[in-house]
């Protein structure tokens, strides 16, 4: 296992992995393998001995990125690390700890914050809607994992939530968290509140904890809170072996609460730590990156990314900027550019179209279908709950129960042609594209089953992936927002809506929120691996293009026509206020 854990690294990914004890800081850019370097180090440390897999904790910020990480881990030969979320692992220590403490079980989890704000607003005589109830649940969770008390949050956000004066947001907290305690219920983020609160009272849990975890790995470390930041220094104590891997250039969840000063000041907080940075990207041709470098030039942290190899150019290798008059002639353009691609063998897997928004995916998913393109919307309705699949796995079990007189794969397609598969996909898109592409997944699954399979096992297996949410992919081209595609990558990127009020959003206005805009746009870009284009559209001569396009440099992006003035247009608009100096509008060409 040791020549695995070695092999196929580069020089600064083998110098990450091979540094198996902390403090270390991995300043790993977009495409640069930090989940490989990750997987890498803790295997070569059980190899060598250095860790024992029960001891090690890796945390990352999403349950299937923990999933992915221990799949790779299994690939490597090692198993019994425990590879969590900073909450999955809060909870199970309050759940193995509280009934000893406190004599009972661990309370329940509010299963819909929104659902008890209502309730608890309707107690004390307020009536807000519901979108002004979700703006105040996102107030709480800031406050919480930002560690400030009601009273701090007040004089941190004075300005009140939608209608609602801070007295009354004040209030509708106070009466929140009444309403919780008398439900015995903690929300998500009382759950790594009340793990620290029990490690700092309890010595002898702190003991316990530190004895079974000596050794901590932390994705995406720029995306931490206060809160997390807190709990992970308590799993620590005084010890140093701790290894955080992020970009400080993909820090988008700010107003959540993660503060990338804990990656920045790394070195500064543990001295000696060893600083290892990740620039070389085996995602993206170079055109892709020379914009996203630009973009990023001299923002705190930014790390100068280079390819790792130059792959055959693409016919339209350098990255395309286009300007439309509204939002339906873009959509529609998007939608024809995609059309060509497909029609030119590319995969419609590897094809995404970005937004900043969802309410800007629906004129898209339209121009889509008319287009005869299947699209799917990440972060809709899943794969399982969609009723064409419900409905054919039903189907499947049923016909599970009767002796098969074909073979296994033979049998599902019979299945699924009965409830309305055909050897080819309807040509409109729509709802009719969608259920056959949902039913089409279905059979490659059982083409792709091991031998021996039969439909009993086929569907028991189908149940456990839709409960690990291990969903099939869809031959669709994906939508998503900028914040649904981080950690994602497609070959050709589409990145609509590059215009003022949309990306930076209308309520975009400090320093600090454009920023925060900026990363998103850098996000996005760096999703793309062979070819980008990005799109904007007047709006009705109402928009102008985004700043974030005039402070890219020359070279980096191709003008080309959309509707008839689209390269003018973009080269003559002035600098919008706010937008980095000496970065002018002549520079998109």
């Amino acid at each position: 296992m040791s020549g695995r854990a070695l092999q196929g690294l580069d020089e600064r990914q083998l110098e990450a992995v091979t540094a198996l004890r902390g403090p270390v800081v991995v300043l790993a850019g977009a495409g640069t393998g930090k989940t490989r370097v990750i997987t890498h180090r803790i295997a070569h440390g059980v190899d060598t001995g250095a860790y024992s897999p029960g001891r090690v904790m890796a945390v990352t910020f999403t349950t299937k990125a923990a999933g992915e990480m221990r799949g790779r881990l299994r690939a490597m030969g090692v198993e019994g690390v425990s590879a969590r979320t900073f909450h999955a692992a809060a909870l199970a220590q309050l759940n193995y700890f509280w009934p000893t403490l406190a004599g009972d079980t661990a309370p329940g989890i509010v299963d819909n914050k929104v659902r008890l704000l209502a309730h608890a607003a309707d107690g004390i005589g307020i009536t807000p809607d519901t979108a002004t109830l979700r703006d105040v649940a996102s107030a709480i969770e800031w406050r919480k994992v930002s560690m400030l008390s009601i009273d701090e949050y007040a004089a941190a956000r004075p300005g009140g939530v939608g209608r609602l004066s801070v007295d009354r947001v004040v209030a509708l907290q106070h009466a929140y968290e009444k309403l919780k305690d008398e439900r015995r219920q903690l929300d998500f983020e009382d759950v790594l509140l009340a793990c620290a609160g029990m490690l700092e009272a309890e010595p002898k849990v702190v003991a316990a904890v530190r004895e079974q975890y000596r050794h901590f790995t932390v994705d995406e470390f720029q995306d931490v809170s206060p809160l997390q930041n807190r709990l992970l220094e308590l799993w620590l104590g005084d010890r140093r072996d701790l290894c955080v891997v992020g970009d400080a250039s993909q820090t988008i969840y700010s107003f959540a609460g993660a503060e990338a000063r804990f990656l920045l000041d790394f070195d500064r907080r543990y001295e000696g730590a060893r600083v290892v940075r990740l620039e070389t990207n085996y995602r993206s041709d170079a055109p892709i990156l020379a914009v996203a470098n630009e973009l990023m030039r001299g923002r705190p942290g930014a790390l100068h990314l280079s390819a790792a190899a130059q792959r055959s150019p693409e016919p339209e290798a350098v990255p395309t900027l286009t300007a439309f008059d509204d939002d339906a002639a873009e959509a529609r353009a998007v939608a024809s550019r995609i059309r060509q691609q497909i029609a030119g063998g590319v995969d419609p897997r590897r094809i995404a179209v970005l937004y900043r928004a969802h309410a800007q995916s629906a004129e898209l998913v339209a121009a889509l279908a008319d287009a005869g393109i299947a699209s799917t919307v990440l972060g809709g309705r899943r794969f399982f709950d969609l009723p064409e699949v419900r409905q054919a796995i039903m189907a499947l079990r049923g016909a599970s129960v009767a002796p098969m007189e074909r073979g296994f794969v033979d049998a599902v397609r019979d299945v699924l042609r009965s409830l309305g598969l055909t050897d080819e996909p309807p040509e409109a898109g729509g709802a009719l594209r969608d259920a056959w592409e949902a039913r089409a997944a279905l059979l490659r699954l059982a083409e792709e089953a091991p031998p021996g399979t039969n439909l009993r096992v086929f569907t028991d297996d189908l149940a456990a992936r839709a409960r690990a949410h291990d969903e099939p992919s869809l031959r669709t081209v994906t939508l998503s927002t900028l914040h649904a595609a981080k950690g994602l990558e497609w070959d050709h990127v589409h990145l609509v809506g590059v215009a003022e009020g949309l990306l930076p959003i209308s309520y975009a206005t400090t320093f600090e929120q454009v920023d925060e805009e900026r990363r998103l746009a850098y996000v996005g870009i760096t999703r793309a691996g062979r070819t980008l284009s990005l799109t904007w559209s007047r709006g009705g001569r109402e928009r102008q293009p985004s700043r974030f396009l005039r402070e890219i440099g020359n070279g980096t992006l191709r003008a080309v026509g959309g509707s008839g003035r689209s390269g003018a247009a973009s080269r003559r608009a002035s600098p919008p206020r706010g937008s980095r100096s000496g970065t002018g509008a002549d520079r998109v060409r």
